[in-house]
């Protein structure tokens, strides 16, 4: 492995140590320590990745879903409570 690859890969795994260490001492939900941590990972994975790639034509098994949203696994993060519940309304299962 060239010098720019094996660089590549010990930023990596530092990157995954600074990863764990923030998570593990989270301060919260919107600790921006992780949100940190986590840019700097997903820049050292792209980075290790392009090293390989122009080195050696190489790529890894992992992809990176730079459009993940959190609010995309809920349908109803975008709707208004008064919608939902006009939508509970609807379904209304008791016997009437």
């Amino acid at each position: 492995m060239s010098a720019d690859a094996r660089e590549a890969l010990r930023r990596l795994t530092a990157a995954f140590e600074e990863h764990l260490g923030a998570v593990a001492s989270r301060r919260g939900d919107e600790d921006a320590a992780v949100d940190d941590a986590y840019e700097a990972l997903a820049e050292a994975f792209v980075r290790y990745e392009e090293a390989l790639d122009i080195e050696y034509a190489e790529t890894l098994p992992v992809l990176l879903d730079e459009d993940f949203d959190d609010d995309s696994l809920d349908g109803h993060a975008e709707e208004d409570e008064e919608d939902m519940d006009d939508d509970m309304d609807d379904f209304d299962l008791r016997n009437e």
